[in-house]
């Protein structure tokens, strides 16, 4: 890609780059690495047009033949890794090893979407178990929404798009795309990628801007469901537009991660550094709170801080880099601040607190005081507060006492700790014998409380994408007549 490359939206089956555009510059090369067409009102108005007519054309594909693209796309993602992790790395300082990684997950992602695809159907009703019903038959199927909205984040722009557009298209839906305005290229990189492997232009269509834009189509009376990945404040906007729409909603985390007395604490150190961190720590399951045994605090801190030591620092271009930049400058100096502010209420920094322009070194703080921001609020960034706990009931009070409820990490062998966390911790998800940081793009992922609504998953998206029609046949029946009553 020339970083001076025009990344163009997709309106009504044509790419548009004439007109006004917004440069992304890299935070680690500190250059434009693209620059992305925004839409205008008037393209919002020919795109949902065109996704209304376009979204009859979709609905009338055959599953097989959806499934069929999607498989060819998985292999094509694979073919393209290395491509598609470059530019994750220039538009998002995002290290090499991880954006092909985040590429991996994209071919995962289309596999299941195909899959998915093949399995949609319905039912026929046992309507004859009741006396009303005697004498009738009634079936149903899941039938595609029609158009889809789809607002993705910067953290993981490619394959998170790949859920909401795969799913959305397995249902046999027309999607609308907002990608991330720090990630733009690499979004249509993945849009391409689905093109060139037969996905018809009616659909998908891809729309650059800010937030007007989103209103704007979360507003708009044609789209029937909206999956929705960002911050809270973003999430309640989007809602507030959408008005009576089907929402899919991932609006963030404060995960925690609980290392009983028990556990391989060597272990849990390791894998606690190499998923609190990765991705600079902007994932909304990234490692932030680590909950220690008091019996195994010191040394849990002594080995986490090794770990995080060793990981290395630098140019996300460079496949031996473990950690890159941020998303920007601004990011960057949120982390050390928090770091300093709970340094100043007593904490101690063990490695990091500094920054150079977007990258932070990446920074552990041991025992943070609960009220701390560090504790309280997402952070997204490359910072792991380490805190002790005496009692097991109470530790999981402190992780629950959060506005968020996303995911979060165990690490036990105790089988009676690992039913009472899964009951008592008031998250989507719970990860025994590993971090808070750990997904399966087959499995379902969401949250409760502000970390939003839903689940992620190519299955448990279709059930959003698609809507139950019931065909009920009087006088028909597959259970005996109404006489035999």
């Amino acid at each position: 890609m020339e970083h001076t490359a025009v990344t163009p939206c997709l309106i009504a089956g044509e790419w548009v780059g004439d007109g006004p555009r917004e440069d992304r510059v890299g935070p680690w090369t500190r250059a434009v690495v693209s620059s992305a067409r925004q839409a205008q009102e008037h393209d919002v108005r020919t795109a949902l047009a065109y996704a209304r007519k376009g979204s009859r054309a979709v609905a009338r594909m055959s599953p097989a033949a959806r499934a069929g693209i999607l498989e060819r796309a998985a292999a094509e993602a694979l073919r393209r890794r290395d491509d598609l992790a470059r530019l994750l790395a220039l538009e998002l300082g995002k290290p090499v090893k991880d954006g092909r990684g985040e590429i991996d997950r994209v071919a995962d992602t289309f596999t299941v979407s195909a899959a998915e695809a093949r399995r949609i159907g319905g039912e026929v009703l046992p309507v004859a178990g009741f006396a009303r019903g005697v004498g009738n038959t009634a079936f149903t199927y899941r039938a595609p929404v029609g158009v889809a909205l789809a607002i993705t984040p910067f953290n993981a722009p490619a394959n998170l798009l790949a859920h909401k557009l795969a799913a959305s298209f397995a249902a046999g839906n027309t999607t609308l795309v907002k990608p991330p305005p720090q990630a733009p290229a690499a979004s249509v990189a993945v849009v391409r990628l689905l093109l060139d492997c037969g996905l018809p232009p009616e659909a998908v269509q891809v729309l650059h801007g800010g937030a007007a834009v989103g209103s704007a189509l979360s507003a708009a009376p044609e789209v029937g469901v909206i999956s929705f990945t960002g911050s809270p404040a973003t999430g309640h906007a989007v809602a507030r537009a959408a008005g009576a729409k089907r929402l899919v909603m991932e609006l963030g985390g404060n995960a925690a991660t609980i290392v009983c007395e028990d556990a391989d604490i060597d272990a849990a150190a390791r894998v606690c550094a190499a998923t609190g961190y990765s991705n600079s720590g902007q994932s909304c399951i990234s490692v932030q709170r680590v909950y220690v045994h008091r019996s195994r605090y010191d040394r849990f801190v002594a080995a986490f801080t090794a770990e995080v030591r060793k990981l290395t620092v630098g140019d996300p271009l460079d496949p031996g880099t473990d950690v890159g930049s941020m998303v920007g400058d601004d990011a960057a100096e949120r982390v050390v601040d928090w770091a300093r502010q709970a340094a100043a209420a007593g904490a101690t920094i063990t490695t990091g607190g500094r920054r150079d322009g977007a990258i932070v070194q990446p920074t552990v703080v041991a025992s943070p005081p609960a009220d701390a921001r560090l504790v309280r609020e997402e952070v997204f960034g490359a910072v792991v507060g380490v805190l002790a706990y005496d009692d097991f009931g109470d530790v999981l009070a402190a992780c629950n006492d959060s506005r968020y409820g996303l995911q979060a990490g165990l690490f036990t062998h105790d089988v009676r700790r690992i039913v009472t966390a899964w009951r008592e911790l008031e998250v989507g998800g719970l990860i025994v014998n590993g971090s808070s940081n750990f997904r399966l793009d087959h499995v379902p992922f969401g949250g409760v409380k502000d970390s939003g609504f839903g689940r992620e998953s190519p299955r448990w998206m279709i059930d959003d994408y698609t809507v139950v029609k019931t065909l009920l046949l009087r006088g028909t029946s597959l259970f005996g007549t109404a006489e035999e009553i």
